[in-house]
């Protein structure tokens, strides 16, 4: 599965390969490998302009290792995506606290006898 992006530069129609980050406190242009997510105050940039790329009189660019190719998807990182979403939307084990006191950390309970309607942590109470 290969990059959905587009070169930055207007009228380049090549696929992104790079992204380019300016550090302004620095004077510094980074680019490196292409950014999971396009992000504001980026620059997604094909293989040729990134090859060309060029950086006002004292500024320093940092070229991090590209790769020759663009990534493979492996289906355990989606496997494994997908078990952190089911594991995060399990309901959490609620624990039994002994009867006594209550501890400032443990559930509320509802009132005795009151029901209606319950949206996750929240209750709403009937108007007396």
């Amino acid at each position: 599965m290969g990059s959905l992006r587009q070169c930055s530069r207007s009228a380049c129609q090549r696929r992104a390969m790079s992204t380019l980050t300016y550090v302004y406190a620095d004077s510094t242009a980074v680019l490196g490998p292409l950014a999971t997510y396009a992000e504001p105050h980026t620059y997604d940039l094909c293989a040729v302009h990134a090859g060309r790329l060029t950086v006002p009189r004292g500024w320093e660019v940092v070229r991090l290792t590209l790769p020759d190719a663009p990534p493979e998807h492996n289906s355990d990182d989606l496997l494994a995506l997908a078990d952190a979403v089911r594991e995060a939307a399990a309901e959490p084990a609620v624990e039994q606290a002994p009867a006594g006191k209550r501890g400032s950390k443990a559930p509320m309970e509802p009132p005795a006898g009151v029901t209606g309607p319950r949206r996750g942590h929240l209750r709403i109470l009937p108007e007396p």
